[in-house]
């Protein structure tokens, strides 16, 4: 095997490369479909046709390569990520897991190993869903659901996603025709930074992801009368931010119960102005939980509590769910051979529940998922403080590195 080291270099160097490509001179952006994501996955189809692998570009603009197993019928296991990021993101979240996976096939390649199975890497083109407010856009066409009426919706501009991927090179038509069949799966490797502090603060490098927080996304209006702030008495005023601030103080209080975890990111004032009470309000809800049935009873306290502040306020309110996803297990064998090879490496087992989404919920409908999360700076994620030491960089390697030749004997010599 090579120098673990000098591997994890190679990645931090590929990683700080794509950080240079964004559509924003003064931060990291790539958004989907954008010049800048354009150009990121060009990168990266250039790295894996340096590595030997058959790339292509699907339809919804993710980058594939493809590493055939010498025999005929072979299951296909796939490790992935994405390339897109949030506005003023950091440099790892995403990119972190492709590159990585790039990495294990150079050195597979380079040792010259024949493999029981197909490996395709994937650089998912969509999976913050920043542009049009929806996720998974990359993973949903390779697990087979993504949804067409997704193709009307539109970014800020008005462009709809259809025209986006035309624009791409990309045909709707053929969408469904890039979903790998579940029964083709062998299952799926993603390795990705925690996003959280638990690592940072234990000082442990590595992590088994055991499960991944459900998470309900939902868009709350409240409106009252607009007015002039001089003229109408406080006693007398149907103010909707005053609901809305009332209602994110809630969000928290509920939030405060075991196993929840809940955030408005944002908030509109409708026609806000300095000398004007606020009419209408518009503001996201995020409410997580890796127990399926306390984010149901979360998300049903949190509605009821804004209908009850806009019946005490005289406000009216609505509640509308933009987007929703189940809790999702690892995959429990896959977990426990990564556990083992973590052990291995000489390090504490450790795993961790997942409140961050990731392309491994789509997946998981149609193939066993499983995660390898690595510490990074003080669980800062979706920052430009985002950061990975080196030498958790290098623990990683190591123990992907383990992880794929340890699967490898077991389907060769399967029981």
């Amino acid at each position: 095997m090579r120098d673990f080291i000098a591997r994890a270099d190679k990645v931090m160097a590929r990683v700080r490369e794509l950080a240079a490509i964004s559509e924003d001179g003064s931060c990291i952006t790539r958004r989907f479909g954008t010049a800048a994501a354009l150009e990121a996955g060009q990168k990266v189809m250039e790295w894996m046709l340096g590595a030997g692998l058959k790339v292509r570009v699907d339809n919804i603009g993710n980058i594939r390569g493809r590493w055939e197993a010498a025999g005929p019928g072979a299951k296909t296991l796939v490790i992935g990520s994405h390339v897109d990021t949030v506005v003023d993101a950091g440099q790892w979240d995403g990119p972190l897991g492709v590159l990585m996976g790039l990495d294990l096939l150079e050195e597979l390649i380079a040792e010259g190993v024949e493999l029981p199975f197909n490996i395709e890497l994937i650089a998912f083109s969509d999976e913050e869903g920043v542009r049009f407010h929806t996720t998974y856009l990359g993973s949903k066409v390779v697990t087979g659901s993504f949804e067409p009426a997704l193709l009307e919706r539109r970014d800020g501009d008005g462009v709809s996603l259809s025209e986006v991927i035309k624009e791409m090179g990309g045909n709707i038509g053929r969408l469904s025709g890039d979903a790998i069949a579940a029964e083709e799966w062998l299952g799926y490797f993603e390795i990705h930074i925690e996003q959280g502090p638990v690592l940072y603060e234990r000082d442990i490098p590595v992590a088994v992801v055991s499960a991944i927080a459900g998470q309900v996304r939902a868009e709350v209006v409240i409106e009252g009368v607009a007015g002039h702030a001089g003229t109408v008495p406080m006693d007398l005023r149907r103010d909707a931010l005053a609901g809305a601030a009332e209602f994110i103080l809630e969000v928290e209080r509920v939030a405060g119960s075991k196993g929840l975890v809940a955030t408005v990111g944002k908030l509109e004032v409708v026609n806000a102005a300095s000398n004007v009470i606020p009419g209408k309000v518009i503001c996201s809800v995020d409410v997580r939980s890796a127990d399926g049935v306390v984010l149901s009873r979360g998300c049903e306290q949190l509605r009821l509590g804004v209908e009850s502040i806009g019946w005490r306020r005289g406000l009216a309110v609505g509640w509308r769910v933009v987007q929703e996803s189940s809790p999702v297990a690892c995959d429990g064998g896959m977990g426990l051979l990564l556990g083992r090879c973590i052990a291995a490496a000489g390090y504490e087992v450790v795993e961790l529940v997942s409140g961050a989404g990731h392309d491994a919920v789509p997946v998981s409908a149609v193939s066993p998922v499983c995660m390898l999360f690595v510490r990074c700076y003080k669980g800062i994620s979706h920052n430009p403080q985002e950061s990975v030491e080196k030498r958790d960089l290098v623990a990683a390697v190591e123990v992907a590195d383990r992880f794929l030749h340890q699967l490898s004997e077991i389907w060769k010599y399967p029981r």
